[in-house]
Formats: C-alpha cells, structure tokens, sequence
C-alpha cells in the first residue's frame, strides 16, 4: 500500500513529551479560551481537515492527539491516511512507477480513464475471438456434426462463464493489481498454488502466441500466397511434411520480428490493438452479411465430386473427364489425373472408370435444406478422402494406393475429444480486462460487467456461426480444412460478403495482433511472478530495461514460443495451451469456492450474483475438459504444477498474503483439535509430543543446539515439537529480547530441520517460566506429553540461573502433570543431523519399568539416518534371588511380541557390603551441602554488609566514625540504624559461630539413607560403565527426586554420580502411563 510514515527519533519524541509537560496548563486554559469565547482567536486545525496543508514534522503538533503521540510512529493519524488510502491505484507491470528502483524519483501518473466498453469489454472480444474462429470452426461443423459442435462450444463456453462469475467476485473484493489471474490466485490460494498456476497460465499465454503465428503462416502460405513456400512438393503425399518445415522457417522468423517490435516498443502494440479488433470485427460482420446474402442469391463456388468423393481443384479446372469441341471429345487434365495417357482408350483408375464426375454448389445457402445432413457427426481416420454421404458411387475393387490422385484427404483422425482440445483456445482470454485493472476508472464495476458481456457476446458469435454454418455450407467443403476443393479459398471465406478477402486479410491481421499481444502480456506475467520472488530461480527475469520492459522475460518467452513453433502444427498445438488455460481457470474457480465457503472476515465483493456451488461446477468443468481434450496432457500439466508447487513449498520464499488456503488449514486445524480432544490418546497412537527447554545466553543464542538436532533425530518431522525458553525479567521491558530470542530459535529451527513451534515465556523469575511452560504449551488436545531438556552441568555453581533447585523442581512438576521427562546429559557430545554412525550400539539399562519408554525411544532414534545402523541392546538388573535365565527368556518373548530387534542381556548385581569409598563419596556430599548452607548469608546480611561498605567509603573522614549512622531502607521496609559498636559485635558473634559450625562439618557422620543411595549410585555405573562405557548412547531410568525437599543437592549428586564416566546418556523418566503394547 504506498502510504509514507512519519518518524520521529525517540530523542525528539522526550523532549517533545517534556514541553508538554510544562505547556500542559498553558495548553487547558487556551482550549477553555478558543471553546468558550468565539471572538476569532485563531483556532489549532482539525487534523482531519486539510491534512494535505500540514508539513511532514506536524504529524505530532495535534494537541488533542496527545494522547496518542507516543504510538504516531507505528499508528498514523487517519487524516495522514485517507487521502492516498482513497486514490490508490495500481500501475501497469513494466513502467517506471513500479521497478523497485529506490534511487529515481516516482513520477506523477495520470488517473485512469478506461471505462467498460474500452478498458474491458473490446479488449476481451479481440482475445476472445481469433485464429480458431477463422481456420477451424468449418472443420470442426463439418466433422462433429451441427449437434456435437454446439456441445462442443456450450461447455468451453459454460466453462469460461463460470470462471468468469468467479473471476468477478474475486477481482472486485479489494484492488486486483496489474497481474490479472496470478495476482488473484496467488493471494487467494497462497503462493505456492499462485507460483504453479502462474508459471502455468504463463507457459499457456507463450503457447498461445505459438499457435497464433502458426496460424499467420497458414494463412499466407495457403491462402494469401502459396508460392512463397520454400519446401516445394516434389512427390505425392509428402504435401504434409513440407507444410511442417515451411511453418517452422516461417513460424522461426516471425517470432524473431514480432520480438524485435516488442522490443522496441510496446506502445506501438498497444496503438495497433484497435487496428487490429476492427479486423476482427469487420470479418465477423461481413459472415454475417454473406450468410444474410446466401438466403437469395447464394455465391458460386461449385465442388467437384468423383462419384461422392470430394476432388480437389487445385491441379484442374474443368470439372469433367472430357470435353465436345467441334464435334470432338477431347480429354480433360482430370482424366490425365486418373489416366495413364490423353487417349479415350488409355487405361485408367478403376474408381474413375466406374463413376461419373459431377459438380455441386459448394454454398447451397441457408434456404436450401442443408442443415439436415450436417446435424450429425462425421469422423475419419487419418488420409481417409472426404466424402458426401447420399451421392450415389460405384465401390472399385480393392486398389490401389490413392496417394497421387487428386482427393481431398484428412490430415489427422479426428474423434470428439480432440475436437475439444483444438477449439477451447478459441475461448480463452476472458483475463484481458482483469490484466488491465489498474488502467481502469472503476475497476470493481467494469471487470465483472465487461467480463461477462464480452462472453456473453462471443459464446452467441460461436453458436450462431455453427448453426449458419451447417445451414449454409455443404458438408463436404466443412471438412475440407484447407479448402482445396473450393480452389484453395478459405472455407469461411466462401460465405463472406463482398468478398473472401476481407475474411482472408482480417484474419491475417488479426492473428497477427494477437501473438503480438501474447508476447507482450506473458512476459509481463512471469516478470510479475518473478518479483514476488516466490520461486527463486526465475528471480533474474524480474529484471528489465530502464523503463521497466522485461527483457530477460521476453528472451524466455521466444525461446518457449519457438518450442511451439518447431511443433508446426496448430492442431498439436491448441491442446497444449487448452490444458494450462485450464488449469489456471479450474484454480480461479477452486479460489472462489474456497473463500466463499471459509466466510473469511475479508470476503465482501461487489459482485454478487455467485455462489459457492457455480464455482465447484465450474471447477469440475475445467478438470473434466482437461481429461476429454488429452488425458496424457492433462497428466503432464498436473506433474508441471504440482513441481512447482513442491519446489515453491520447499525453496521458496515464505509470503503471508492472507490467503483462503491458510484459511482452509485453520479450519481444518480446529476440527482436528476439536476431535483430538474427546479423549487421550490410544496407546497404539502414543508419541513423545515434545517441549523442548532451551537455554539462551546474554545474546539470545541457543547455548545447546544440539538439543534441537536430538529432537529432529528423535521426531522426523512428526506429532507435536514445541521449543520454549525463558527470559528472566517484565515482559513490558524484555518485549525487543523476546523477538530477537523467538527469531534465533526458529532459525536454528530451521538450520536443524526440526518442524515445530516456538514460544518464549517471560517470567520474573525462571524457575516460574519453566512452570508457566509446563502447564500451558499446546492448544487443546495438541499439548506435550514429554519435557525434553539438557543435564544442567554446571549446577554446583550457585550462579548458575538454571541451578539444581530449578532442575529438581522441573522433575517434580513433569511427574505431577503426568508427562515424561528425558534429560540429555553432555548433550554437546550428542551428534548432529549431518553424522552417521556406522556401528555401535544403543544401550538400554531397563531397571524399573514406567510405561515402556526406554523400549520406544530407540525404535524411535533409529528411523533416524544418525542412528539407523546402530544396534539396540536392553540390560537388565538382576539382584539375589531373580532367576536370571528365565528373566532373560521372559524379556526376549516381550521384545518378540513387541516387534523390536534386540540384544537381551541380564546383569546379576549381588548384595554386598558397602565400601568405604561409597561411605567417604556420601560423607564428602554431606559435608559440601552443610558448608554451603552455613557460608550462604541470608539476604538481608548481604544487603546490610554491602551497605555498610559504602557508607564506609562514602563517609566524610572528618566526621567522627563513632557518630556515623546512616539509615538502611531493606526490602521488608524494616528502618535500622547501625552503629560501629553494634557492627564489631555483631562481625565477631557471626566469626564464632562459623568457627563451631565448621567444627561441626568435620565431626559429623553420614546419613544412613544417602550412604544406601550413594552405593546403588555407585553399582550401578560400575556396572553400567563394564557394558556400556563405548556406547554410542545410553538410556537409564531416571530416578525421582526424594520427597523431603531437604536433601534435593544429594539428589543432583546421586545422578551425577550414576552417569559418571558416560559420554552419551539420556535419562527417561515415564508418565505413569503405558505408551507402548504388544496387541495390534
């Protein structure tokens, strides 16, 4: 939206707020003088009257806007809005005005003129109508039948009314920029269906100028002057091929030309376009005149037939085997055709011999009764001679090659459904108004007005054509695609009045013009698409000329033009282009229903004569049209767009246009969240849905990311990932660290490929963030169900801000919200996504059962390519009086049932005396804590002693010390007063007491219950060390913490005594629930 911001520095924003200050009350008197006196005192400006007159810097003079002042910068008064918000208009793609060039200035551009008839309407008709209408509607008559051909066209023109009700709600909800189809279906559907239906419905526009200059050629080679060619006939049935290699020279150079004008200038296209529609129109009319004309005085174009078979007459001229001349029969060059010599007595071919020449009129005229036998359809196979149906012939015997003799045969085998892919270009370019929105006065009238009109118009052009055609033309000239049997005369052309000419010349000029709008609408089209930057590789065409002309854009376009051009047949052409029209028409329709039926808030058009149900039978129209035209070709354009698709989705830029797909995904999310909460999960369903805790630094950095990749490793990709931290602090104050910290973790999201959500709690304290984190991440029935977090190894540092206590109480709440907990330790060790081992194993130390995670986690690890060629081992612990052989038996039936692949093992671990590095190890833990507690100062202590230091310091040396007070405000608003005497005794009393206290450390004797604690520590990571030392991971079961609060720094010690020694170790404590079961 091209509105401009005023920003003032903060530095001006206080000194503004402190000359209001103290101008406040100067200010309220003046407002009483100016709203009670009325003596002419001048007034401060409304700012919602002439806005235009108030200089950039009084954005923030409005003093009853006061209150606002402080948010200007990122909310703008109205009155700086409404002006531009009322005439924003869109330029077209390729000026100055729109090139992203910051540097030159932006130039005034005129305000659009165009109304509905010009800006829509005739622009439409001259797309609309065109190269099929003129060189294939006969043929398509003559072949499929008057019956079959109004089929035909009433559902390709069913198909673009429908589209175009679609098109007009979309285009007149809001401003449709310059871009047409692929600025709606982009901001509609999303990106990546408006990159793939873009480069779609732009790869159908450069076909559409291929077929349009191949219809150029056609009609100067074939029509206007057939001695231009360059490939020449040399023997009989090679006319096809040398046809080909005449249209692709031509069709070569032609593109080159037309590239050349494009290049030079568009306006001179632009001013040629009403030259050529009055071609257009004008042939049209003058149909209508010849057909008008044929009712009494129908034209002479006589046909000559060989029994029924059609003859062509480009090699003769005499319709007759032989002539009277003075009383003698002469031969004819027919007879000499069919013949081998001029003699009456030469032998000739059988057919020939058997059946007589006769001649017919070509146009019998729309009184004569025609249309009865041209109701119905026709078909043929390729080379097959076109024949009439009641004229009476004799059958030859089987002969014969008819290779050299003069029939009119088909081209191509013909059956309905190619018909429809050949004539469905002929009613594509209902986009031509939408492209021009931005030049329109009214565009939300014009588009759906003109739009509709101009198919209104063409679908009763077409229809009537058929049926006049079929009324006026015989059967046997309508699929005689080349009109050989008319003397090499156009077929419409026969009908035109006053003249075949006018149809011949307004066709040539007419398809002219319109591959020249071709090449130049579609490189704008892909330049449009390449600026969005939306599909990286075809960035660089998004570049132009000075004045914004897309050259590289327009190189593209001729290189994929002349593909079309080196397939030289228009016929194999037209389908091409009918399927990514399609498509691009299917995807309009898809976006209309989509928004209709989300009721998004943003969804009000103009229009309103739609409804969802049109939009989905218009969309079922273009899908079944794409598979009647071709069905292989249908194939291929879904495989193109839905690459595209893919790669936009992968490698593309991220777009947020508030399109009906995201829309879709919120609904559809809702529904499901909506289900999944009717219940907790089957075991069968269960999964680790993960909160991974992170912690960041002073800088907002992840200290830990291999953290992440475990959780890519251990996820890939599925169930719920949410990746939290906590800030310390007031979220009013942390607001900017909040963001940046959320920008780093979603981007080492991204550089580690775990597919998840981030959140990031503020919190005035950390150990109340992790708690917030715990109870409320997720959304309904997506919410975590396991806290993934990394071994604090620096928890004996009392500065450490994520200390033991926060860590134990971490524990506490995981098991009191029923959700597993894996603690990671020397995470930094842990490998990352781009490592592979390529042996060693993934120990298992299942020493109480919780629910079976430790048996999921590894099947789990190893989907991963990290860890999917390391083995799985599961140990055991037996003690006295377990039978180990039956323990070992009993667990590989339960991995057996469990289907997991496992190496079992029981370790025996016997009763036995306690050893005195277990007692002296539990006897150095206590003492530590009690020295600890006993040197930690309460925190008034540290608040008085530091205080004291600076009053000592601070304390004029003149003043006797004795008398120096100072009053300390504490933070339990307690008033002291402190003298030197009460500081001495109070410095000694704490000396003593310190000095027992320490005595006390060293005379005292371990609790009984840590030293049992201490040695199963002990054992056990003696026993795991024996096993498991080399490793690539371990799991162990993690013990909970003990009841009594008192003793949570001996818990820390335990597990770290329990880990001691392991490089990899991942400890698992379950959820109390079973996540694993051996039924199916």
């Amino acid at each position: 939206m091209p509105t401009s911001f005023t920003v003032v520095p903060v530095e001006a924003q206080g000194e503004e707020r402190q000359r209001d200050g103290q101008q406040r009350d100067e200010e309220d008197e003046g407002d009483e003088r100016d709203r009670g006196t009325g003596d002419g005192i001048a007034r401060e400006s409304s700012p919602f009257i002439n806005c235009a007159e108030l200089g950039r810097g009084s954005m923030y003079e409005g003093r009853n806007m006061a209150l606002f002042e402080e948010e200007m910068d990122s909310n703008p008064m109205v009155s700086s809005l409404l002006n531009k918000l009322a005439n924003y208009t869109n330029l077209t793609q390729g000026v100055v005005e729109h090139e992203a060039d910051e540097d030159s200035k932006r130039k005034e551009v005129k305000g659009p003129r165009m109304g509905t008839f010009i800006g829509v309407y005739l622009p439409c008709l001259q797309n609309i109508l065109g190269v099929i209408l003129f060189l294939r509607l006969t043929w398509i008559v003559g072949t499929a039948g008057v019956l079959e051909s109004f089929i035909i066209v009433f559902m390709c023109c069913a198909c673009t009314m429908l589209t175009a009700i679609s098109m007009s709600a979309i285009a007149t909800n809001g401003v449709v920029p310059a871009g047409g189809s692929y600025y709606m279906i982009s901001r509609s559907l999303g990106p990546e269906f408006g990159g793939a239906v873009g480069l779609c419905f732009y790869l159908g526009t450069t076909f559409a100028g291929a077929m349009y200059i191949l219809g150029t050629i056609e009609i100067l080679l074939t029509y206007i002057s057939p001695s231009a060619a360059i490939f020449k006939v040399a023997d009989a049935g090679e006319e096809t091929e040398a046809m080909l290699n005449n249209m692709r020279v031509y069709g070569t150079c032609i593109v080159i030309l037309m590239a050349i004008v494009v290049f030079v200038g568009v306006k001179y296209v632009n001013k040629l376009a009403l030259v050529f529609l009055a071609c257009v129109i004008l042939s049209i009319i003058a149909i209508y005149a010849g057909v008008i004309k044929t009712a009494f005085d129908p034209p002479d174009f006589p046909i000559c037939l060989l029994g029924n078979r059609t003859l062509s007459k480009r090699s003769f001229d005499v319709c007759a085997k032989f002539t009277e001349s003075n009383n003698e029969t002469k031969t004819t060059p027919l007879w000499l055709l069919f013949c081998d010599s001029s003699l009456l007595n030469a032998t000739c071919d059988d057919y020939f011999s058997l059946n007589n020449v006769t001649e017919i009129q070509g146009i019998p005229g729309i009184m004569s009764g025609v249309l009865t036998d041209n109701l119905w359809s026709a078909y043929s196979e390729k080379g097959s001679i076109v024949e009439k149906k009641d004229q009476p012939s004799v059958a030859g015997p089987e002969e014969s090659k008819m290779g050299g003799l003069p029939y009119v045969f088909t081209d191509i085998m013909t059956y309905f459904t190619m018909l429809v892919g050949i004539y469905f270009p002929s009613v594509t370019g209902i986009m031509a108004g939408s492209n021009r929105s931005g030049d329109l006065k009214d565009a939300q009238k014009s588009i759906p007005t003109g739009t509709i009109l101009a198919i209104s118009t063409t679908s009763f052009i077409y229809l009537s054509c058929i049926v006049l055609f079929g009324a006026c033309i015989e059967g046997v000239i309508l699929r005689d695609k080349f009109g050989e049997a008319v003397n090499g005369n156009l077929v419409v052309g026969t009908l035109a009045w006053p003249s075949p000419w006018v149809i011949v010349i307004g066709s040539f000029f007419s398809t002219c013009g319109a591959g020249l709008q071709s090449l130049t609408g579609a490189p704008r089209l892909l330049q449009a698409i390449a600026r969005d930057g939306i599909v990286p590789f075809i960035q660089i065409f998004g570049h132009g000329k000075a004045n914004g002309e897309p050259t590289w854009a327009l190189l593209l376009t001729v290189g994929i033009c002349e593909i079309g051009i080196l397939i030289a047949s228009l016929d194999s052409v037209a389908p091409i282009l009918s399927m990514f029209f399609l498509m691009c028409y299917m995807f309009v329709n898809l976006a209309c229903a989509v928004q209709t039926l989300l009721r998004t808030p943003n969804w009000r058009p103009r229009f309103k004569y739609y409804h969802w149900t049109l939009s989905f039978v218009g969309m079922s129209l273009c899908l079944a049209l794409m598979f009647i035209c071709s069905w292989y070709y249908a194939l291929i354009a879904m495989l193109i767009a839905g690459c595209i698709y893919k790669y936009i989705e992968y490698r593309g830029a991220e777009k947020e246009w508030g399109d009906g797909i995201r829309g879709l995904s919120l609904n559809a999310a809702r529904y499901a969240l909506l289900r999944v909460e009717d219940g907790p999960p089957h075991t069968k369903n269960w999964r680790p849905q993960l909160l991974v805790l992170l912690n960041l630094d002073n800088e907002q950095l992840v200290k830990h990311p291999r953290l992440l990749s475990f959780t890519s490793q251990l996820k890939a990709g599925k169930g719920l990932t949410i990746v939290g931290s906590v800030l310390q602090g007031i979220y009013l104050d942390k607001c900017t660290e909040t963001h940046k910290a959320e920008e780093n973790v979603k981007a080492l999201m991204g550089v580690e490929k775990t597919k998840g959500f981030c959140q990031i709690v503020v919190s005035p304290n950390f150990r109340d963030g992790i708690s917030y984190l715990i109870q409320s991440a997720g959304l309904g029935g997506m919410k975590h169900n396991t806290v993934l977090m990394a071994w604090p190894q620096s928890w004996k540092q009392a500065e450490n801000r994520f200390s033991w206590k926060n860590f134990v109480d971490t524990v506490r709440e995981t098991t009191s919200a029923q959700q597993a907990l894996l603690v990671a330790k020397n995470i930094d060790l842990f490998p990352t996504n781009q490592e592979r081992f390529t042996e060693g194993n993934i120990d298992v130390w299942w020493i109480v059962h919780d629910g079976g995670m430790l048996m999921l986690l590894p099947f789990l690890l190893r989907q991963h390519k990290v860890w999917r060629k390391c083995k799985m081992r599961i140990f055991t612990v037996a003690q006295m009086d377990d039978n180990s052989i039956q323990m070992k038996k009993d667990l590989q039936m339960f991995l057996y049932h469990l289907r997991l692949n496992a190496q079992v093992e029981v370790v025996e671990m016997f009763e036995n005396d306690i050893s005195a590095f277990t007692y002296e190890k539990t006897l150095m833990m206590e003492q530590r804590s009690q020295m600890l507690k006993q040197m930690q100062l309460s925190k008034n202590e540290r608040e008085r002693e530091a205080q004291l230091i600076h009053d000592k310091n601070t304390a004029p040396r003149s003043a006797p010390a004795v008398e120096a007070s100072v009053a300390v405000a504490v933070p339990e608003k307690v008033q002291m007063t402190w003298t030197k005497e009460k500081f001495v005794a109070e410095k000694h009393k704490n000396k003593d007491s310190n000095v027992s206290g320490f005595k006390d450390i060293f005379n005292m004797k371990p609790n009984q219950s840590n030293v049992r604690r201490m040695h199963t520590a002990v054992k056990l990571n003696g026993v795991v060390l024996n096993k498991s030392q080399h490793a690539q991971l371990v799991l162990l079961n993690m013990p909970g913490p003990p009841k009594n609060r008192k003793g949570d720094e001996n818990y820390m010690e335990f597990l770290e005594v329990l880990t001691e020694g392991l490089d990899r170790v991942l400890l698992v404590r379950g959820s109390g629930r079973e996540v694993i079961t051996i039924y199916s």
